[in-house]
């Protein structure tokens, strides 16, 4: 992707269902569970890199023993910092008594992390602090073991003013007004509100204390907890939570914008962010796990006794497209097949911009994750030129002449290494022009890979949202090669419209295309769109959300998808540079059927799931307009 976009987060959640002494016996280690956690967490760092963090719960300890252990942090290695952290107590066991590091009951009275259940969090700070306050789990804490709540999640909520001021209502008074402060608060409240319940109802039957407490624990409801908790959440999320004495969950969105996949056996129960991760951790088939349902929660209760269970009725299903075409991990099955599906896709745009002249074309791609749609491209292109080849063939007659077949046979799509990113260059430099010169060589070119002002160059990149890096950097260093003409292919449609669901794409003046379309509408006298498009903002601005409209699609309706990618091309072609600059994108019907599973295209159509998503869109073309360079949540 020519400008990185971050994202929030990847979750990870271990369960071990059976005694930590079964694990030691069958697989020859206490850490059987912290070593699967260590796993799942490295192989979804591609989700989050400024933080991480791990909890873990102990079972059944003693009172006046510590039973919830957590780390986190902000190190530029946050993973590896937490586990040399939890591994540094271990080795000071193995110095003090090797023997012990046997003893699993030794162990789980006198190390942290040696535990039944797990919860792991990867951050990206899209926005405020990256504090480690900041970083998941987050936790809650209170003498009684069943109040204690532990919450990290892969989410955002577009209505975190109205669930602060619900909690307002009820007497709390949270520390702070953020999504994952108010949503771990909104939990423990009804999760506080089932514990007094349960404590009313069954102290009066003469049970002792100790007894009460054990009876809560076993009769706690987390389906009624979640929906009171959920009812009235706006946004896309895949919440994690674990409780003090043993239950957990996994809660899904009602649209399934946010991910979560999940395995069970006899041994254990895995949830994480992604498919792929939990077939490497525990080598296993695609078809053995299963995708946690939209509007679902997976319950794993403290007996081990695991349920999906339906707490808020899913709307359309619109799970988001952007983990296809670049967040997850391409390792994934049907992830792979469907990039390379959207670089065969746009095989008829690629053609016609190079004239169908493939003999004097060059095919690249840029960065390493545009590969596999790449080969998609590739794969097209080949389709293309073997039906090309059979009736060149065909012409040839009953006996053709050998060389002549030969010829036609011996043609492919030219395919160059174009572009090397220097991992180690970094620009520490922060004076501007100085800046701006170190980032146009973060790419090394392979000089003699195309014929000069003969040859085409076909690039293709996962999208093309801000376009900064592609105007400052990689057109500058591909017009080296002096090629004919620069094509430039997203696999992606264009990103006109702001997310508010997790990736950080929040403002409407990060958007090229946004740019592109204002500035169409000004080299055509029409900017009383614009002027149109603000006073239907303000109008709507205190309305309830289920009430507003997306007024900001008025911005792009007077243009085809091919005048908005023309102005595009015109603004991100630097001035210096000799070479003609033409850059295309996917359209949103292929998308749709290259990721027919994925339907959440509001970053591309401006369709949000929720009502949330409207209000964001308005309230971000509103601070555009009154130039406030700040976010719409």
């Amino acid at each position: 992707m020519s400008d990185a976009i971050q994202h929030e987060c990847g979750i990870a959640l271990v369960r071990l269902k059976q005694p930590l002494q079964y694990y030691f016996d069958k697989y020859g280690s206490a850490f059987y569970g912290l070593k699967k956690m260590h796993l799942l967490m490295e192989k979804q760092h591609n989700r989050g890199q400024d933080g991480a963090g791990i909890a873990n719960i102990k079972f059944d300890m003693n009172p006046g023993e510590r039973y919830i252990s957590r780390h986190r942090s902000i190190n530029d290695k946050p993973i590896h910092d937490i586990f040399g952290k939890i591994n540094k107590r271990f080795g000071e066991i193995q110095e003090e008594n090797p023997a012990l590091l046997n003893d699993v009951e030794y162990l789980k009275r006198n190390a942290g992390f040696t535990g039944e259940l797990f919860l792991g969090h990867l951050r990206y700070g899209t926005f405020g602090r990256n504090s480690i306050e900041s970083c998941h789990p987050f936790l809650r804490q209170n003498n009684w073991m069943t109040k204690n709540l532990v919450v990290a999640g892969n989410f955002n909520l577009t209505n975190v003013d109205e669930l602060f001021d619900v909690l307002l209502h009820v007497g709390q008074h949270p520390k702070e007004k953020s999504d994952t402060v108010t949503v771990m608060e909104k939990i423990g409240h009804f999760l506080d509100m089932e514990n007094e319940k349960l404590y009313n109802e069954l102290k009066p039957q003469g049970y002792s204390n100790t007894e009460v407490y054990a009876k809560i624990a076993q009769r706690l409801n987390l389906e009624k907890i979640l929906k009171h908790a959920s009812e009235d959440w706006d946004g896309g999320y895949a919440m994690a939570g674990l409780l003090g004495h043993g239950d957990a969950f996994v809660l899904r969105d009602p649209a399934g914008i946010r991910p979560a996949f999940y395995f069970e056996d006899d041994e254990i129960v895995v949830v994480a962010s992604e498919r792929p991760v939990i077939q490497t951790a525990f080598d296993l088939k695609a078809d053995q796990i299963k995708e946690l349902q939209p509007g679902h929660a997976l319950i794993i209760k403290k007996d081990g006794k695991t349920t999906e269970t339906l707490i808020n009725e899913p709307t359309k299903e619109l799970k988001c497209s952007f983990e296809r075409i670049y967040f997850s991990r391409g390792s994934d099955v049907d992830i792979y097949k469907e990039r390379k599906q959207l670089g065969r896709n746009i095989v008829p745009q690629t053609l016609k911009a190079i004239d169908y002249d493939l003999d004097n074309s060059v095919f690249s791609f840029i960065p390493n994750t545009a590969e596999v749609s790449f080969f998609g491209l590739i794969k097209g292109l080949e389709d293309h030129l073997n039906e090309e080849k059979i009736k060149q063939i065909t012409v040839l007659g009953a006996n053709p002449d050998p060389e002549k077949v030969r010829e036609i046979l011996t043609k492919r799509a030219r395919i160059e290494k174009i572009a090397v990113k220097d991992a180690k260059l970094r620009t520490f430099i922060t004076q501007d022009d100085s800046r701006d010169d170190l980032v146009a060589h973060v790419y090394d070119i392979t000089y003699g890979s195309v014929v000069p002002h003969k040859d085409n160059l076909v690039i293709i990149d996962d999208s093309i949202v801000r376009g900064t890096t592609l105007k400052q950097s990689i057109l500058r260093i591909l017009d080296r090669l002096e090629p004919k003409k620069i094509v430039v292919v997203s696999s992606a449609p264009q990103i006109r419209f702001p997310d508010c669901y997790g990736i950080d794409m929040a403002k409407m003046g990060d958007f090229i295309a946004f740019e592109a379309a204002i500035q169409l509408l000004k080299d055509r006298s029409m900017t009383y769109v614009i002027e149109d498009v603000y006073r239907k903002c303000m109008d709507q601005v205190n309305l309830p959300k289920e009430q507003i409209k997306n007024y900001v699609q008025e911005i792009y309706a007077p243009f085809t998808d091919e005048e908005v990618s023309a102005k595009i091309s015109e603004l991100l072609t630097p001035p210096t540079i000799k070479t003609p600059v033409e850059i295309i994108y996917q359209t949103v019907e292929n998308l749709h059927k290259a990721i027919p599973g994925h339907l959440g295209d509001w970053y591309f159509t401006g369709n949000y799931p929720t009502p949330g998503g409207n209000k964001v869109v308005n309230k971000a073309f509103i601070n555009w307009k009154e130039g406030n360079n700040k976010r719409a949540y």
